[in-house]
């Protein structure tokens, strides 16, 4: 599996672009910001993308989705508990962003694909498994790969996402790390929406939030 990371945007968020070292096939989750630092680190790994997936529709998950849509032409996916953000500055948080930036992002693009627990999207032979692990926003999820899982604004390494935001609710949030997350195996490596991975054993030893 081809796998690289980017840190996009002021809030610092990790934009991940995978691909299928087969057929070169590829995939974007969350590109926050910086679309054409995105583009060119695909175009670097020769990848033909297929879907970009937001595992929630915060800006700074979001921001380059219209960007991207329009350069590569590809079908953009969300958990249809989010749609609703697209449209509400208060609710997405660019009512945030600073001050002149708001035209570059906007208007955010419908999905093409809505998500939910269980779908299965396939990229070459790589396998994404759709986790629906809402707190952080309604309609945030968790994205399994072989032995990877990329868990948007969820679970980071020693933390848990920020329950303070419009719609956020944190006995959800933890429901969703203890029933969904914590239920893979340790081994799985952990690639949050920020900061640095973990694995999913250090996280059930280690994180105080969820002793």
């Amino acid at each position: 599996m081809v796998l690289e990371k980017i840190i996009v945007g002021p809030a610092a968020a990790n934009c991940y672009i995978l691909g299928c070292e087969e057929t070169k096939e590829g995939l974007i989750i969350d590109p926050g910001a910086d679309g054409e630092k995105i583009l060119k680190t695909a175009q670097k790994n020769k990848l033909n993308i297929k879907y970009i997936i937001n595992t929630h529709a915060h800006i700074d998950h979001i921001g380059a989705n219209k960007y991207l849509k329009e350069t590569l032409k590809v079908k953009i996916c969300m958990h249809e508990e989010d749609i609703k953000f697209l449209k509400d500055p208060s609710l997405n948080l660019s009512d945030f962003a600073p001050p002149g930036s708001q035209n570059e992002f906007l208007p955010f693009p419908n999905p093409d694909i809505t998500l939910h627990e269980g779908l299965q999207l396939n990229i070459g032979d790589l396998q994404a498994n759709i986790l629906h692990t809402p707190g952080h926003t309604p309609g945030g999820i968790s994205i399994a790969i072989e032995n990877c899982v990329f868990t948007g604004d969820t679970l980071f390494s020693g933390s848990i996402g920020n329950t303070s935001f419009p719609l956020s609710d944190y006995n959800s949030l933890i429901n969703s790390i203890k029933n969904k997350l914590l239920t893979l195996p340790d081994n799985f490596i952990v690639y949050p929406g920020h900061g640095s991975a973990t694995t999913i054993g250090k996280e059930k030893r280690e994180n105080p939030f969820l002793k």
